[in-house]
């Protein structure tokens, strides 16, 4: 859906250039040079985005649609067609998944990779299973007669659910209707079967409990069993409880439990399902005409093949990259000092974490440090991050954390944490009221001399960080710690009229100045100057931004821009967005850094931070954006923007039409820039001597 908006502009909707970003996941699983079990492991990707996508957008646009508040009459309107284009496209989609499905599942078994059903086992593997069900299902798969309950409004939408039909071989027995939960989190999703003849067989669990029915029902003189799989996702926007005499804490502990009760929005079923067992299962959901009802294939939640066993063939899958410790910062001087010295950056994952995760260690030990100051937005399991600010408190420093109690999903881990950190005399501030504190930056106070502060691109979460690539400056210069301080100052007294010079900081003036670096490329290419916009980021959906795009491309300016995820631009326009190229790379790290380039008529501004050019970074969240100045830290940030931008391997074009088309490379190699980067890393590593 591309809305023409004033002055003959365009705005690709949101939702819709998310679901040509997700086509985009979904066609790597069909690229023959991936390893085979990457493969795989993109459609479980393309699976998980696609339900967090339901539960959450699709849940607004609902919503909406079911607005009965006669002044939002367009909006209504709006979200209906909205919700048609959707589910027209997820349709289509749906499609090509399946036979992507089964392509794959071909090709594993010319590997000797078998993924066998419950009609394909022999006597043999069928008393393996029965023998498996008996040691680690029996007392985990109980069925619920659907006869005895009145909704499903109880039951987990992350979980799988077997629709289940039994009988008995009188003719006048009635059929009875059950359903049962996969216990998936206990026994994971598949089970490898015996080898045999040097084939290796696996089954889903659902086919493993198709097998035990007889079992399941065991002594009830059932003789007749049909098991069919379906999953439904709920709306997962939590409604907060807004008694002002309920802290805070008390209210997000309250949302997450409240998300379970959310209305189921979208249902899928295997197509095989009959009629009576179907119609029962869509009764209990209690569904609403908007909402989504899909035949799907025999299997549902596929997010679990993002952890298909690989039956040691490791050939089938990327070989290892090992992040790399920076000779710069490894060794045994004071990492402290070392970027006293000079700025300091890594590049996660082809750098290893743990330089930061050192960074925090001394500076929990070292007596020269008296504070520490840090923003969280989502947190490891056993987050080291979380037990290097415990030991600096318990060492004396004064800590303070603030952590986003609303990071979606990670809600009920983030509340835990919290809990640890202060019974261990952490101050924890839970972000602010009406913002999300989204910004990734940290303050090391020290008793003598300059402090020192991080900014980061990404979260610090030693997770993220061996997927998620993400820069993080490190750096001692005064104008950007003490700044950097002032924002945790604005924290805690939000609204209040901090100004800043250095660091572009939201909600206060970020959209302002980027708009003003914008506005100074229009006024130097019309003066003959250097003029260009480079950009490495998530989304732009802000009208504004994407307007004031359109602006400068519409005054010569070339911006070229590299946007894994929402883009509302869109390209090809005569007139509008001639000089405006964009590229989207999916390959085995998801692109998540923000590094933005503009020419200033010859004198390059470089910036870096956590915020995309959407409305809720823009204006409803703590955001921080530095200015990079060592010379050699700005090459860096050019270097990874530059080789985006000439990936011809795993970058494609993104028009605003869903295309989703490559680049034409001629009679060139393939370059892969996530592949080049980690080589000149590796290169610059072995020659780098302190």
């Amino acid at each position: 859906m591309v809305q023409k908006k004033k002055q003959e502009t365009y705005y690709l909707e949101r939702d819709i250039s998310w679901m040509y970003f997700n086509r985009r996941i979904l066609q790597e699983a069909t690229r023959t040079h991936v390893p085979l079990l990457e493969r795989m492991s993109f459609l479980g990707i393309y699976s998980n985005n696609l339900d967090e996508f339901f539960r959450v957008r699709m849940a607004t646009q609902n919503r909406i649609a079911e607005c009965g508040d006669r002044a939002a009459s367009h909006e209504r309107e709006h979200a209906m067609k909205l919700i048609k284009q959707i589910n027209k496209l997820n349709s289509g989609y749906m499609k090509e998944y399946e036979a992507t499905v089964h392509q794959i599942t071909q090709e594993l078994r010319k590997e000797n990779i078998y993924q066998i059903t419950d009609s394909e086992i022999t006597p043999e593997q069928l008393e393996f299973i029965r023998s498996y069900y008996k040691k680690n299902l029996s007392g985990l798969m109980i069925p619920v007669w659907f006869s005895a309950v009145k909704l499903l409004d109880s039951e987990n939408d992350e979980n799988i659910y077997l629709a289940v039909k039994v009988s008995r071989k009188s003719p006048k027995a009635q059929s009875d209707y059950a359903f049962m939960e996969l216990p998936v989190n206990v026994c994971g999703r598949f089970v490898r079967l015996p080898d045999s003849d040097g084939k290796s067989y696996l089954m889903y669990l659902d086919d493993v409990v198709r097998c035990c029915l007889p079992l399941v029902f065991e002594g009830l003189g059932y003789t007749e069993f049909e098991a069919y799989a379906f999953k439904f996702t709920r709306d997962a926007e939590m409604e907060i409880d807004n008694d002002l005499r309920t802290g805070t804490l008390q209210k997000i502990s309250k949302g997450v439990k409240s998300r379970k009760r959310g209305e189921p929005l979208r249902v899928l079923y295997d197509s095989e399902m009959p009629k009576d067992l179907l119609k029962r299962v869509l009764k209990k959901l209690d569904l609403d005409t908007l909402d989504t009802v899909l035949e799907s294939g025999r299997y549902q939640n596929h997010k679990d093949l993002m952890r298909f066993p690989d039956c040691g063939h490791t050939d089938l899958k990327y070989p290892a990259w090992t992040p790399i410790l920076k000779k710069e910062l490894d060794g045994p001087d004071s990492i402290l000092e070392k970027i006293r010295q000079q700025d300091r950056f890594i590049h996660v994952p082809y750098h290893n974490f743990d330089s930061f995760i050192r960074v925090l260690q001394e500076a929990a030990v070292s007596k020269q440090v008296q504070s520490v100051k840090i923003t969280l937005y989502r947190l490891a399991k056993e987050s080291k991050v979380v037990k290097a600010l415990i030991a600096a408190a318990r060492n004396g420093k004064k800590v303070t954390v603030v952590i986003e109690l609303l990071a979606r999903f990670d809600e009920a881990s983030n509340i835990n944490w919290s809990k640890k950190m202060q019974d261990a005399g952490i101050k924890v501030i839970f972000g602010v009221e009406g913002l999300k504190v989204h910004s990734k930056i940290t303050h090391i106070g020290m008793k003598k001399g300059p402090d020192i502060a991080c900014i980061s691109t990404g979260n610090f979460h030693e997770g993220n960080a061996r997927m998620y690539t993400d820069c993080v400056l490190m750096t001692a210069l005064p104008q950007l710690v003490r700044e950097v301080d002032s924002v945790f100052d604005f924290i805690e007294r939000p609204y209040s009229p901090v100004r800043f010079k250095n660091l572009l900081v939201s909600p206060n003036e970020m959209k302002k100045k980027f708009i003003t670096l914008i506005n100074d490329e229009i006024k130097n290419k019309k003066a003959g100057k250097p003029a260009y916009i480079k950009i490495k980021i998530n989304h732009i959906t802000d009208p504004i931004m994407v307007e004031k795009l359109y602006e400068a491309s519409r005054a010569g300016v070339d911006i070229d821009l590299l946007v894994r995820g929402n883009c509302s631009l869109v390209t090809g326009i005569e007139g509008v967005s001639d000089h405006i190229r964009i590229r989207g790379i999916v390959d085995r790290y998801l692109e998540h850094s923000r590094i933005f380039i503009f020419a200033a008529g010859g004198e390059e501004k470089i910036f870096i931070g956590s915020a995309d050019w959407m409305p809720r970074n823009l204006d409803h969240r703590i955001e921080v954006v530095t200015p990079v100045f060592d010379p050699a830290i700005k090459g860096e940030m050019k270097r990874i923007v530059e080789y985006g931008l000439n990936d011809t391997l795993q970058g494609r074009i993104v028009d605003g039409k869903g295309e989703n088309q490559f680049q034409d490379i001629g009679e060139n190699p393939p370059f892969r820039s996530q592949e080049a980067l980690y080589d000149y890393y590796l290169a610059e590593n072995a020659g780098t001597g302190e």
